[in-house]
């Protein structure tokens, strides 16, 4: 099974390194709770007022080279990978790109190495790339076709109100796809 993983807020700790980021930063308005996250754009739970600061904090150089694992993740992907599942990192580059594209990579090769580096697959539309699974916390994952994968949901706060197979590194195991444990077909 051809199984593409979304990067930030699946495998990658996006949501508890920004919130570190945020306070080591000084910054007087507190960090939204994640529990409390309503939108999937970060920098739009945020006032008006906040929002550059916001993403001044996640396009600073070392934010996403420097972000933790989720929790369950590397040893969920490397399972993944030991059952014969051909796993492939698909990701979407910020829009303001300079420090994000490099450290994405970077990121992998510290928590995976190399051997996955090569199975990065960076767009900004993930509906133009094959496979048969597509585990993303997006709420809803667009583009220009109508995609051949089937979406899991990695659940966070801000995608409860989709309906659709949800999953976290948890519970991954208990999801149809892999309830076998081996990869068929």
């Amino acid at each position: 099974m051809l199984i593409l993983i979304d990067q930030d807020n699946v495998l990658a700790d996006f949501e508890r390194g920004f919130r570190d980021a945020w306070q080591a930063g000084g910054h007087p308005h507190p960090a939204v709770a994640p529990e409390e996250r309503r939108s999937f754009y970060l920098r739009d739970d945020y006032p008006e007022h906040l929002r550059k600061e916001v993403e001044a904090v996640y396009t600073a150089p070392g934010f996403f080279r420097d972000l933790p694992a989720m929790a369950g993740a590397v040893e969920a992907l490397t399972a993944l990978l030991e059952s014969g599942h051909d796993v492939r990192i698909c990701t979407s580059p910020l829009n303001d790109y300079r420090s994000c594209l490099s450290e994405k990579y970077e990121w992998v090769e510290r928590h995976f190495g190399m051997e996955l580096v090569a199975r990065v697959i960076m767009t900004k539309d993930k509906t133009l790339v094959h496979g048969d699974i597509l585990i993303d916390d997006k709420p809803e994952v667009k583009g220009v076709r109508k995609p051949d994968w089937q979406q899991i949901i990695f659940d966070q706060p801000y995608n409860r109100h989709v309906s659709g197979v949800r999953m976290t590194w948890a519970t991954w195991r208990s999801i149809p796809p892999f309830l076998s444990g081996t990869a068929s077909g």
